[in-house]
């Protein structure tokens, strides 16, 4: 074991989960920067640490000293407390005031700023106002550090410990050291495996009612984030069990007392002649029975009164200039008619043609008619193509943190027919809150393609109301002529139907396929392709109009990967704020990863950062038309967006897609990832990597399938329809 002493210069990387870091540090007697790895998670730019480690030869970086032990010390040399300061740690300070600072007091500095903070008004430039920020953040960060010193020991990382402040205060270690399991609960980003660690480490037994029980939750949260409304007893025990390491009947008192207190809720189906259990978290299971009950109030409610449907449609064709087939006609008459519609097919077979038929005929009926869809880049396309306003559902329900929903049953839409798009992407809770706002005579047109991916959310809404057989469904397949001409729509159709597909390219086609071997000759490519190939033949700015898509978050292939080496490649702007081991940089293109109600901006939304604060540690980043300003300690919520995953892409088009796919992606590889991968294509898509990936994809049809009792919940013999029918008796 060697001891080294050093001061920060760079942080290379940083994991925000693990506190694993890499950092370029000076050593006295060292020409060169050295690189330092290790678990460091509260480390900052000039901060003076004391290592214990030792010397290793990394076959790709070379000489590295890896940390066994670290401590953190205040910079004791003018140089150290310069960039200690300069780093952001403490608002109000960036590197041109830390230099002015301490050229004006010298090694004194940090004691002037804990004992004597208003001398730094002596400083040029500096305000009362600046130093009143000064004295907060510095007040602050004295409180973060005695929580890190206390969390440290709990291997819990910077971020976690800022967000911990932020939502507890100086009760923070009060509240961490009575209850950890509760930063699971309180706090975004903080999972149970961070706050059972931290518990570990306080002595916390294994089999503690307190933890079986966060446990259980966690478990039921897991399986919500992969699509699921409920797990059945037997897998929620048996994942639970592998998670906490503790048997199964240990479980089982803990889950019988959950299900005691209402803290969870059980629900009896049978499936298979037998009968099986569903455990729901409480939102899940009244957004999925109250989504039921108010569909099933809505069909039988009555219709706005409007005349004859023959008649409404020959004002149609006798108004419109284009032409429907038989199918579309009978859409638009099913949709006048019925209380509840859906419209649904692929690409090219005229959804938006008939949508706008369906909305010319309620319009001649006067009904007032309501546009929606789920995502801000799907509200625009169908404004585009409507001439008429869109809505995002949350903008349409006026959602308003804290209070929530400002429309809901008390205070309903006005209206006669809500028209919502993009209805694959819309996740139970969601419709659950829509349904709610509806008024009793409002008619309600679904329209979306079955076959893309679900909902990121819990829920598989659109297929559960297709397949309950109770409202009337208008499927289209017939791929109009102008569409065929297309390439990418006819291959998506290929796609869908398990066959081959046309990868021959060609001058003026828009569906390019790149045999690539390895991982890195295939992103070699995409970086060739989006930084200089495809904007030079197509004249299109790269950032703004084109799109990389890829099925997997990890690997050579994948959305992190692509994203570093993309934005070396096609931003090297040196203007950034650091987060862990990402740099966020002027003119960076960003994807928002969580739902910011205050904000206003949502899972999967994708801006630009127009401005980026090195004092203030801020950066604003462009979402469409709306600016918004990120703290540093935010920018979890940010992931870079030159790469995407094609989850994170649903109801959104790109003039220009590129789209990896190898067998290294061979566990995401399914039909219908391929499909709405291809579908986000509005002009081009360019396909990079082997041919067996793309074969093995088509024909592999299996999805998991979600736990949702929707559809069995709609039926006419459902407890909800019942309900229904003793309420309107």
């Amino acid at each position: 074991m060697e001891h080294l002493r050093c001061v920060v210069e760079r942080i290379t990387y940083q994991n925000t989960e693990n506190g694993y870091t890499v950092l370029k540090c000076a050593v006295k007697n060292y020409n060169d920067l050295v690189t330092v790895v290790g678990t460091m998670p509260d480390t900052h730019v000039g901060s003076v640490l004391s290592l214990d480690g030792m010397w290793k030869m990394d076959a790709k970086y070379g000489r590295q000293f890896s940390v066994q032990k670290f401590e953190e010390t205040l910079p004791a040399t003018v140089y150290g407390i310069e960039k200690y300061l300069g780093s952001g740690l403490v608002k109000g300070v960036g590197p041109k005031f830390a230099k002015r600072i301490v050229e004006k007091f010298g090694e004194d500095t940090l004691d002037i700023i804990e004992e004597t903070p208003d001398e730094l008004l002596k400083v040029p430039g500096i305000g009362k106002v600046r130093v009143d920020r000064i004295k907060t953040s510095w007040q602050e960060q004295k409180e973060i550090k005695n929580i890190m010193l206390f969390l440290q020991s709990h291997e819990v990382s910077t971020s976690h410990a800022t967000k911990i402040f932020r939502t507890y205060g100086s009760e923070s270690i009060a509240i961490v050291k009575e209850n950890p399991y509760r930063l699971a609960d309180d706090i975004w980003g903080i999972g149970f495996k961070t706050a059972d660690s931290i518990a570990q480490k306080m002595g916390i037994e294994k089999g503690k009612f307190v933890r079986l029980r966060s446990g259980i939750f966690y478990t039921l949260n897991k399986l919500a984030e992969l699509g699921h409304c409920y797990a059945t007893r037997e897998q929620l025990i048996e994942k639970a069990s592998v998670l906490l390491e503790v048997e199964q009947p240990e479980l089982e008192i803990t889950l019988d007392e959950m299900l005691r207190t209402n803290d969870i809720i059980r629900d009896v189906f049978e499936k298979k002649f037998e009968e099986k259990e569903a455990i729901y978290l409480p939102p899940y299971y009244f957004s999925e029975s109250g989504c039921a009950k108010r569909l099933v109030h809505l069909m039988s409610g009555r219709q706005k009164k409007c005349e004859n449907p023959e008649k409404i449609l020959e004002k149609v064709a006798q108004s419109s200039q284009i032409t429907y087939d038989e199918i579309q006609w009978q859409a638009v008459k099913t949709a006048i008619s019925s209380k509840v519609m859906v419209l649904t097919g692929g690409p090219g077979t005229g959804k938006t043609t008939t949508t706008l038929g369906i909305i010319s005929a309620y319009k001649q009926a006067g009904c007032e008619i309501i546009l929606a869809a789920p995502t801000g880049r799907a509200a625009k396309r169908m404004s585009e193509a409507t001439g008429m306003e869109a809505k995002t559902i949350h903008r349409l329900l006026e959602y308003k943190p804290p209070e929530g929903y400002q429309k809901n049953e008390d205070h309903p839409l006005e209206g006669d027919v809500l028209i919502l798009d993009e209805c694959s992407m819309i996740d139970i809770m969601l419709m659950y809150n829509l349904l709610k706002a509806m008024p009793e005579q409002m008619s309600l047109i679904l329209v979306g393609d079955i076959d893309q991916l679900p909902s990121v959310g819990a829920g598989n809404v659109l297929r559960d109301i297709i397949d309950s057989g109770q409202v009337p469904v208008v499927r289209l397949n017939r791929i109009f002529r102008q569409a065929q001409g297309s390439r990418i729509i006819m291959n998506a159709h290929r796609i869908n139907k398990g066959e081959g597909i046309d990868m021959r390219g060609g001058k003026d086609a828009d569906f390019f396929f790149a045999p690539k071997e390895s991982n890195q000759d295939v992103v070699n490519t995409i970086v060739q392709y989006c930084k200089t190939n495809l904007p030079r033949y197509y004249h299109v700015d790269p950032l703004q109009d084109i799109q990389v898509l890829t099925p997997m978050q990890r690997g050579e292939c994948g959305a992190i990967n692509l994203n570093q080496v993309l934005q070396e490649a096609m931003n090297p702007s040196k203007i950034f704020l650091r987060r862990g081991g990402t740099q966020y940089r002027l003119n960076d293109k960003v994807m928002q990863i969580r739902n910011d109600y205050e904000k206003e901006v949502f899972n999967g939304d994708i801006g630009t950062i127009t401005k980026v604060d090195m004092e203030e540690r801020e950066l604003t980043v462009l979402f469409e038309t709306r600016e918004v300003v990120y703290d540093v300690t935010e920018l979890d919520e940010l992931m870079l967006a030159y790469a995407v995953t094609i989850h994170k892409s649903q109801g959104s088009e790109y003039p220009i897609v590129v789209m990896p796919f190898t067998m290294s992606h061979f566990v995401m590889l399914q039909r219908n990832l391929l499909y709405t991968g291809v579908t986000r294509a509005k002009k081009i898509l360019v396909l990079v990597g082997e041919k067996k990936a793309i074969y093995y994809a088509i024909r592999n049809e299996t999805t998991t399938r979600r736990n949702t009792c929707l559809a069995r919940r709609l039926q006419s013999d459902s407890e909800e329809s019942k309900e229904v029918k003793v309420l309107r008796s």
